[in-house]
């Protein structure tokens, strides 16, 4: 299985900090934050990694060619931002027709991917799409999911103010190749997966739940907590 890391985003809201380094390169307990993606993708035997740049692309580049992981990984530079499915649809043929991981590399995870790709495998016929779930402390700042019995979704509450649970996305997926064929009957360049391709699978969404660790490294206070919390959560 091949995965797509969405690692060309401005961290705005990491600011002053990503004003010299891309926020994917954030260090977390010394260690930047994209690579704890490439050591459980590579553990899992999960690429070769496509990896999007736009933000800081050079030192992303740089950090990739120095590191052991090279082999693995291939980048492509968005000079305009397509938006999390309109980069997928442009780099399609890198994934073929063969089911993909789709990964928010923002977040700071830690969870068997092997078991994530199983529960794939294993999931309701009338699914499309697996999606990572965790457990949200703060779920007012998050997109919320309501599941059925068999762990499907069936509603889906973007940081809304009184949620109904603490059930939140993850923003990693495994997706099958029709979503891709989906994606491509936008006419629009720029588009996203959260709001124009998930809502069309509700009631065909699967979910996976993370029970080791997942941090959105969005703000200055969310790193702050995972340098603290992080740190023997779960076993390498």
């Amino acid at each position: 299985m091949r995965a797509l890391l969405l690692a060309a985003g401005l961290g705005t809201r990491l600011r002053p900090l990503t004003n010299t380094i891309p926020k994917c390169l954030v260090p977390i307990q010394g260690k930047p934050l994209l690579e704890y993606w490439l050591i459980m993708l590579r553990k899992a035997e999960v690429f070769p990694i496509l990896i999007n740049l736009h933000h800081k692309a050079d030192t992303i580049r740089s950090f990739i060619l120095d590191s052991p992981y090279g082999s693995i990984v291939s980048l492509v530079y968005e000079e305009k931002l397509l938006g999390t499915a309109g980069t997928l649809r442009k780099n399609q043929a890198f994934f073929g027709n063969e089911p993909m991981m789709l990964i928010h590399a923002d977040n700071l995870s830690k969870f068997e991917v092997s078991a994530f790709i199983e529960s794939h495998c294993n999931r309701p016929n009338n699914c499309d799409i697996t999606m990572m779930t965790f457990t949200c402390p703060t779920p007012q700042t998050c997109g919320i999911v309501d599941v059925d019995n068999q762990g499907i979704v069936q509603a889906f509450y973007e940081k809304v103010e009184n949620p109904p649970g603490n059930l939140a996305n993850g923003a990693v997926y495994i997706l099958e190749p029709s979503v891709v064929e989906f994606i491509n009957s936008f006419t629009t360049e720029v588009i996203d997966f959260s709001t124009q391709i998930l809502p069309h699978y509700m009631g065909r969404i699967n979910t996976f739940h993370n029970k080791g660790y997942h941090r959105d490294i969005g703000t200055v206070d969310s790193l702050a907590i995972a340098q603290t919390e992080y740190s023997g959560s779960t076993t390498d």
